[in-house]
């Protein structure tokens, strides 16, 4: 178990790095930083614009299963994540993101060719899988690069990079949708990822401890990566079949959901007793703060997936907006968690102190959550507009510090596969909040949609989902009647969001405060940074606190 303060690291072999002031942050680390972030903003963008144009694909598509649509990238972007971080440990940081890169341009190709939506589908599964290895590769180069007391600041430019990207997403999307062009926004990725694998090749050239092929391959945990990956998927084949394909109650969505989450607690267990070395070694067996750090990641991907997916249908669909007006719509909600992030980052760096911004954080969670569920189709769009604010400060602040708990609880030397796990809570917190907020806004507009307006669907509620945009054609009173019906299923998906943002709350109680390491992993990190450093000296302060927490 982790104790109070930051566990000794004198069984690694990491030695004390400069502080904060002494990393040399030349051009090429932000050269680096600028790779990162892009990369990070790419997976925004894909994630968050493909909402708004949503209803006109499944139009020209005539498809039916559109929540797979959203359901097909988070699956691939969770799945594989434990792996990609063992991965980076066998074969380097490098080789991994470019791959990434790679996988995330094949996937928006197959995706922009989609003739079909199994084809679409299919091509979001790549996309994901890429998207996935990015976002792990990131947070465990973030780790190499800069100390745990400067990450926050970090951790908040790359909070701006994805919020700068789920903003003009929406917009993005929205626009090529309504002028016919939505295969684009599949097609736009290419020259990106080219770009960044360009920037990666030039200067992400990070060490990579020297091995031989049998000790690399030992280290691959093929059963807990198995176990991982077919547990999630069959947890996301439930959730999408919940009350839309077939009904709760029946054995198609019960016998997946209860196989997927037996599987994940076997997972665990297999980890915590049996594997050697384990995907996620001691991550596992931490006290209460790490713990806690990992659950409300979580939870706080529920609550952000729900919003950044679904908010738009609130504009489409009972404000009459277009595709791209509901993108701009949402700039409150995308910018107020960047803004945030960013101040809360800078803030941890400043004070060393995570546990009362988390409070605050939640609170504003919790609060923004709550104005949600009054929302209604006739309120007016100040309010639509500002509850954004709010909500939206609270996931920013979250969004950065709940990496600390958990890293502050572990030897440097474990930080990748730590963040694996990291990531993989996440990306399995936006399958929950892609997919089962799909599934009670079908739900709900199955039982609640006027019989005259469902009866010209006689293929189901989902071709419904994709009338949204000729809603403003419809005569009254079905006019009227739709956009209320909308309201009200979207003020149920609120409502659970409010439930599921208290659950957060309650995770971060009895979180402890820890010291914030002032080291890195020596075995990783630029190839060219102890040349650089000699020339540096340490700042003697920080050098002080960080023979201190070794001593401790």
């Amino acid at each position: 178990m982790a104790s109070s303060t930051t566990p000794s690291t004198s069984e690694d072999k990491s030695t004390p790095s400069l502080s904060p002031q002494g990393v040399p942050k030349d051009w090429k680390f932000w050269c680096i930083i600028f790779s990162l972030a892009l990369s990070v903003l790419l997976t925004a963008v894909e994630f968050t614009g493909i909402g708004a144009a949503l209803p006109t694909i499944i139009r020209d598509l005539k498809g039916q299963q559109f929540i797979w649509v959203g359901s097909a990238y988070a699956l691939g972007s969770t799945a594989l994540v434990p792996l990609c971080g063992g991965l980076t440990q066998i074969i380097g940081r490098r080789p991994i993101m470019l791959s990434a890169l790679l996988l995330f341009a094949l996937g928006s190709t197959i995706s922009g060719a989609a003739s079909s939506m199994n084809m679409l589908i299919g091509g979001r599964a790549v996309q994901g899988l890429g998207a996935g290895a990015i976002t792990s590769s990131v947070q465990i180069m973030l780790s190499d690069l800069v100390t745990l007391r400067e990450r926050g600041t970090f951790s908040g430019l790359m909070a701006l990079s994805w919020a700068v990207g789920g903003g003009v997403g929406p917009v993005i999307g929205g626009s090529l949708a309504q002028n016919g062009k939505w295969r684009w926004l599949f097609y736009l990725n290419l020259p990106i990822c080219a770009f960044n694998a360009t920037l990666v090749m030039l200067f992400l050239r990070l060490k990579t401890p020297p091995a031989t092929l049998k000790e690399k391959l030992e280290k691959m945990d093929i059963i807990g990566n198995v176990l991982v990956t077919g547990s999630t998927t069959s947890v996301v084949i439930g959730l999408t079949w919940g009350g839309i394909t077939y009904p709760w109650s029946s054995a198609h969505v019960l016998s997946p959901l209860v196989i997927g989450l037996v599987g994940l607690c076997v997972f665990i267990i297999y980890e915590i007793n049996l594997c050697k070395p384990p995907v996620v070694p001691i991550v596992l067996r931490l006290n209460w703060t790490a713990a806690s750090g990992y659950l409300q990641n979580f939870v706080m991907a529920v609550v952000l997936a729900t919003l950044s997916y679904w908010y738009a249908v609130f504009f489409e669909a009972c404000k009459d907006k277009s595709p791209s007006g509901a993108g701009v719509d949402l700039f409150g909600l995308s910018y107020s968690i960047s803004l945030i992030a960013v101040v809360a980052g800078v803030a941890v760096k400043k004070t060393g102190k995570y546990v009362i911004p988390t409070f605050v954080g939640w609170v504003l969670t919790v609060v923004g959550a709550g104005l949600l569920t009054t929302l209604r189709a006739n309120s007016t769009l100040a309010k639509s507009v500002g509850f954004q604010l709010v909500i939206g400060g609270g996931v920013g602040i979250i969004y950065v510090v709940t990496l600390f708990p958990i890293l502050a609880s572990i030897p440097i030397t474990q930080t990748a596969p730590a963040m694996a796990l990291y990531v993989f809570s996440r990306n399995f917190g936006y399958i929950w909040g892609v997919t089962a907020g799909g599934a009670i806004l079908q739900n709900e507009l199955k039982r609640k949609l006027p019989a005259s307006f469902l009866a010209q669907f006689p293929q189901g509620v989902e071709i419904a989902f994709a009338t949204i945009p000729v809603i403003p054609n419809l005569g009254e009173p079905l006019k009227d009647q739709v956009r209320n019906t909308f309201g009200e299923a979207l003020k149920v998906v609120w409502q659970v969001t409010l439930g599921i943002a208290l659950a957060g709350f309650l995770c971060s109680l009895g979180m402890r405060q820890l010291q914030l390491h002032t080291t890195i992993d020596e075995d990783w990190g630029r190839k060219d940074l102890l040349a650089v450093r000699a020339s540096v000296p340490p700042d003697p302060e920080l050098l002080e606190q960080t023979i201190s927490t070794k001593e401790a």
